[in-house]
């Protein structure tokens, strides 16, 4: 049985080596290095990231901010023209500590800053979603069919006239609509993750 490093410092074991470890369950927020976005990225492209907060076990801290985080895409999905949200997966592989020892884990993806975008995070899938659009389709559609009635009605000086202008109108914001893709999926430099991880990882 391992012994616990205070007991082995009071005992003065020599050649006791206390493991250090990131415990079950442990948070750590991470801030992109570069930017990844749906629009080109490709599955296998490298993501670079650092630690933004300690990681400690107990009262030490085992990993400090600044250590190096590298990770892959493993999925992508762009937006589709009429449904179909934009996607984007990425796998941590390796954390590189100061002294420079890297150490392979997995922590799990929990949660994201969405500042503006409405990007959240998927934890069954493992993944990023961007936050649905059909309502902005719908007003972009209702927008270009008012400003047709408006226009049919000058043309005409009648109700005849903006009814034809709301079609005209209506039939180009649907075209508008099938003809543009929905969001990407952007996690941009300095966006900050916070990941979890779902199991212990040692740090020989």
């Amino acid at each position: 049985m391992r012994l616990h490093c205070k007991l082995a410092a009071a005992l003065l074991i020599s050649g006791t080596a206390c493991a250090q470890v990131i415990p079950k369950g442990t948070h750590v927020l991470l801030r992109m290095v570069n930017s990844v976005s749906t629009r080109t990225a490709q599955e296998g492209d490298y993501v670079y990231l650092r630690t933004a907060s300690p990681i400690t076990d107990g009262n030490r801290i085992i990993v400090p901010v600044g250590s190096y985080v590298q990770g892959v895409v493993s999925h992508v999905q762009r937006s589709g023209r009429v449904k179909g949200r934009a996607a984007l997966g990425i796998r941590l592989e390796t954390l590189t500590l100061p002294r420079g020892k890297v150490v392979r884990f997995s922590p799990s993806l929990d949660s994201l800053d969405p500042n503006e975008t409405g990007q959240q995070v998927d934890r069954g899938q493992e993944v990023v979603r961007q936050a649905p659009g059909v309502g902005g389709d719908a007003a972009q559609v209702v927008f270009l069919a008012g400003s047709g009635a408006a226009l049919g009605g000058i043309a005409d000086r009648g109700w005849e006239g903006a009814g034809v202008g709301a079609g005209v109108g209506a039939g180009v914001g649907i075209a508008t609509v099938l003809l543009t893709r929905g969001r990407p999926v952007e996690l941009r430099r300095g966006a900050t993750l916070d990941v979890a991880f779902d199991r212990a990882v040692e740090l020989r």
